[in-house]
């Protein structure tokens, strides 16, 4: 089993963190980690993972923290809608570990671990399933 994850850069504190937890949830399982400036451009990099044969699943990381505007609900709605259906189209689980939106730095913090875990747990138990 090989998984790709790709991990947004924005708010790098959190989301460096978040990568070292879903590494340690998938240690016993192959990876490819593509870093991404932020959950805006998540889905593009999911695409190119996707396409390759080799890979089984993807794991997608990001913080996307509530704001003044709505700009939080744009980024992070659009990178999931599109992730879900990337998985539909390439028939591979995409598994979230977005924080947000709508989300304050301090509940960031607070999941930062569980978010990553669960995805990780997730896309293995997704790949078993479809196989």
């Amino acid at each position: 089993m090989k998984i790709g994850i790709v991990v947004a850069d924005y708010r790098k504190e959190m989301t460096d963190k978040m990568l070292s937890v879903c590494l340690d949830e998938l240690k016993d399982v192959d990876n490819d980690v593509l870093i991404v400036p932020g959950a805006y451009e998540i889905p593009l990099a999911v695409k190119k993972l996707l396409k390759r044969e080799e890979i089984d699943g993807v794991v997608c990381i990001a913080v996307v923290i509530q704001g003044d505007t709505d700009h939080d609900l744009v980024c992070a709605n659009n990178a999931l809608r599109l992730m879900a259906d990337l998985s539909v189209e390439f028939e591979k689980p995409v598994c979230s570990s977005i924080i947000g939106p709508r989300v304050s730095e301090e509940i960031a913090k607070k999941r930062v671990e569980i978010y990553p875990k669960h995805a990780a747990n997730a896309v293995i138990r997704m790949v078993n399933v479809l196989r």
